[in-house]
């Protein structure tokens, strides 16, 4: 195995994207890695087929990414000493537009990344159903390991004997 200098986390801003950017930070940290914050917004081109939008799709995705954009640069700011403290002096915040595991999976192969940290859930309901989970396609087709961290699940207590 590669010795891990880049790690990748997608993040969807979700409520539970604390828990797994932490564990990557921790990861970076402890690694000395640089850490790759990446957000994929959705683009809807391959669903135009099931339904006719009520707005004009193109600008939603254009105003999507832009807010995503404000959102990211926000969160690496506010974030900058978490990171710093953890040890980690690199980390580089992309958003992306397109199917959110294919941009995933492209961004990790071109970042040449050793190691990509995300959660098993991100959100739910209409859009697992529509998207199907993006977790599994990553483990799936990734060209490294995937960590996958469960941000429902607390975290299991040691047992001494």
């Amino acid at each position: 195995m590669q010795a891990i200098k880049r790690i990748l986390t997608p993040v969807d801003f979700s409520d539970n994207v604390g828990k797994i950017i932490q564990a990557a930070t921790y990861m970076a940290g402890t690694f000395k890695a640089e850490l790759y914050l990446v957000f994929v917004a959705q683009t809807f081109e391959d669903y135009s087929g099931f339904f006719v939008p009520p707005i004009n799709l193109p600008h939603l995705e254009e105003e999507l990414f832009a807010s995503a954009q404000q959102q990211m640069e926000t969160y690496l700011e506010e974030n900058r000493a978490k990171f710093t403290e953890a040890g980690v002096s690199n980390v580089i915040g992309k958003v992306l537009a397109g199917d959110i595991a294919g941009e995933i999976l492209s961004y990790a192969a071109k970042k040449k990344v050793q190691l990509i940290v995300m959660g098993t859930h991100g959100y739910k309901g209409v859009e697992r159903i529509m998207f199907g989970s993006v977790a599994e396609k990553v483990v799936k087709s990734a060209c490294c390991p995937v960590m996958t961290i469960n941000p429902y699940r607390e975290e299991c207590e040691s047992h001494t004997a």
